[in-house]
């Protein structure tokens, strides 16, 4: 008795143990492929962003002005957002990269018109230089 006890206690531990999160792929129809990440990732209706820059999908060409830059990296992202069914408004963690510290007043400029309040929750990091040589900066999210 006591191991048909010990027996359906275990077999109840193991169906009530969470399952391993099931990872989705959010890939944009228009964004490249064959890269070593993926734009997005979907997991329990958590969706991850990848770093963003400000190149256009299809020419891959980099803005000369810097605030074009800017829409265009978060215009990246909102793509990736809307692919996994996210909005802006969804965004609660906002990591940005700027490789030259004295753009952040005219990226917060452009920003502000993209993430209205209640704002997301936001860390900016000043770099020497981001994988793109051409960019200025990167921009991360988190959405649920």
């Amino acid at each position: 008795m006591r191991t048909l006890l010990l027996a359906l206690s275990l077999a109840v531990c193991l169906t009530a143990a969470p399952k391993p999160a099931q990872k989705k792929v959010v890939q944009p129809k228009d964004f490249p492929t064959g890269r070593p990440f993926s734009p997005g990732i979907l997991v329990d209706g958590t969706l991850y962003v990848a770093g963003q820059i400000g190149a256009d999908v299809k020419t891959n060409k980099i803005p000369d002005d810097f605030e074009a830059e800017v829409r265009q990296t978060l215009d990246n992202v909102g793509v990736i957002l809307k692919e996994g069914g996210k909005r802006f408004e969804d965004v609660v963690s906002v990591h940005v990269y700027l490789t030259d510290m004295d753009l952040f007043s005219r990226m917060n400029a452009v920003y502000t018109t993209y993430f209205k309040e209640p704002r997301p929750a936001r860390t900016t990091v000043g770099v020497t230089k981001l994988a793109a040589a051409a960019a200025h900066i990167e921009i991360t999210v988190t959405a649920r």
